[in-house]
């Protein structure tokens, strides 16, 4: 099969285009620059453009056979001196949806949009806030397209634990660093509250399973593991060696701060993914703890 994978030089992307390419389909990378040196899909063919701007075309879209959208942003992508509205309309509830279309219309077969877990999760949010409504208009309304000749499904995964070199490493990084005693500066504490978690891997496995057989117009709440924010933590400095123990505390932490937990502090998103679900999409569950044990040796390893 020829897939596209749109956002494939990002963490999710990126491992989804290795373990797509280890399946046996031809996989081409999507992304709006080149792609490093260092990239974990450097050598793969790239097409380059951005789903916000109308770059790609129908001709472009036209030679591929399914098409993953793993490009959505966030709240960490928001940049302080922009709209809120026109912003989460552009990336999310408008932009991701009219993709889509283009890609329907262009002949692509099937479509797989990664989105996220908490209109899912926790229904109330998106009512309260704004991301968590654009990420549930983007999953509707590209799930409404869904016909006999378009397959539309959406993965709404929880956070994901994994990492790219870039960025996400030198993020992990500073708890690595916390955990060996170098970080004086940070109290041994995280702070009440938390949520479910997927490795990175788990994730590809669960696209590579839409890929092959979501069903059209479904969304699948993925999940793996229910941790409190200090049990989070902790798998790190265990993993570090660290021999600490940390306490949760009802206050805002430096590497978890109130403005990325999107329930709010002092909140447990917790919850069990359908079986169901979970082996038809053939994605590996109880993956949480090998996955911060390699993000730490990797941390090393650099």
């Amino acid at each position: 099969m020829k897939v596209l994978v749109v956002g494939g030089s990002g963490m999710i992307g990126g491992h989804a285009a290795r373990l797509l390419t280890e399946r046996g389909n031809h996989v081409t990378v999507a992304a709006r620059g080149t792609l490093g040196p260092d990239s974990i899909v450097a050598g793969y063919p790239l097409l380059v453009g951005d789903y916000t701007d109308g770059s790609f075309t129908e001709a472009e879209l036209a030679a591929y056979d399914a098409v993953v959208f793993a490009a959505g942003q966030d709240i960490r992508h928001k940049p302080r001196d922009t709209d809120e509205d026109e912003f989460w309309d552009r990336v999310q509830s408008a932009g991701i949806p009219q993709f889509a279309e283009l890609c329907k219309r262009a002949g692509v077969r099937r479509f797989v949009q990664v989105g996220s877990y908490y209109h899912q999760a926790l229904p109330d949010l998106v009512r309260r806030d704004p991301y968590v409504r654009a990420r549930s208009l983007a999953d509707e309304r590209t799930r409404a397209l869904a016909d006999a000749d378009f397959n539309a499904s959406t993965l709404n995964p929880p956070n994901i634990i994994g990492v790219v070199p870039g960025v996400a490493l030198r993020r992990f990084a500073k708890i690595v660093k916390w955990a060996d005693g170098l970080l004086p500066e940070v109290p041994d504490f995280a702070p009440a509250g938390g949520t479910n978690y997927l490795s990175v891997r788990s994730l590809a496995e669960a696209i590579c399973g839409a890929v092959e057989h979501a069903e059209a117009g479904r969304a699948y709440l993925l999940g793996d593991e229910n941790l409190t924010f200090t049990e989070f933590f902790q798998l790190f400095f265990d993993a570090a060696g660290s021999g600490r123990r940390l306490e949760e505390r009802d206050q805002e932490h430096p590497f978890l701060p109130d403005s990325i937990i999107v329930p709010g502090r002092g909140t447990v998103l917790a919850y069990e993914p359908d079986p169901g679900d979970a082996a038809l999409l053939g994605y590996t569950r109880h993956d949480v703890r090998r996955a911060v044990e390699e993000i730490v040796a990797q941390v090393r390893a650099h």
